[in-house]
């Protein structure tokens, strides 16, 4: 008899561990086999507001994180120096505008070396060194001046002892071209010499001023970014 009512007791419990196994099932449901993509999808949304929300600090102040703005792009600073209000100085930001890289104290310093260059290589009778630095009308000029030297049996010495004064006189865009007047005022030796060896102009122990007013340009539109001289004036 108390086996009867074990055995009874087992198929309770088995009917109630039955009905409990099917209730879970219906709560947490069964596996259909896209657990993996509901979980990704999950995940997504999630991020998705992680990035709608903007990141605030403990005392629920906004903080710009990096990459979310893009930056301003960053203001062109030309040091104008000493052609702050000056007649040149709209010259000089149109060519600036035209190339970023201009900007007079550089230019300046390469005008002088040009210069230099110059005045030693027209001594020495260079044309080669000359050619590249001279617009087409410059070279013909200065090429003639040597050969008249050389016919005449003359040769020259120069020597630059140092430049007084560099300054723009002038700046200007004219179509794609940069144009800059440039006033040099240097102390030199300069000596000519005839085919006997006897210095016919010039004073070795006495250096003398000279005044020159060259002009530059550049095509902008070039990417070489080397100038020329393209004119040469006598000072007002």
């Amino acid at each position: 008899m108390s086996e009867g009512f074990q055995f009874v007791d087992i198929i309770f419990l088995a009917l109630v561990a039955g009905f409990l196994i099917l209730r879970l099932r219906s709560v947490l449901g069964r596996r259909t086999g896209d657990e993996e993509l509901r979980r990704q999808q999950a995940e997504q949304r999630l991020a998705a507001g992680r990035r709608a929300a903007p990141a605030t600090d403990d005392r629920g102040n906004v903080i710009e994180l990096p990459g979310r703005r893009p930056a301003a792009p960053a203001e062109e600073d030309l040091d104008l120096g000493a052609y702050a209000g000056t007649p040149v100085e709209a010259g000089i930001r149109d060519i600036n505008a035209a190339d970023r890289s201009f900007e007079p104290n550089g230019f300046l310093r390469g005008a002088r070396g040009a210069f230099e260059m110059i005045v030693e290589a027209f001594a020495r009778g260079d044309k080669d060194a000359l050619r590249p630095l001279l617009a087409d009308e410059v070279f013909a000029n200065f090429s003639a001046a040597i050969d008249q030297r050389k016919q005449a049996g003359e040769t020259m010495e120069t020597r630059i002892l140092g430049i007084k004064k560099l300054e723009i006189r002038d700046a200007a865009m004219r179509g794609r071209d940069a144009v800059v007047t440039v006033l040099f005022q240097s102390e030199q030796i300069n000596l000519v010499i005839d085919q006997s060896g006897v210095v016919v102009d010039g004073d070795e122990k006495t250096p003398v001023d000279v005044t020159d007013v060259w002009t530059f340009a550049r095509d902008t539109g070039d990417p070489d970014p080397n100038w020329q001289l393209v004119a040469t004036t006598a000072p007002e």
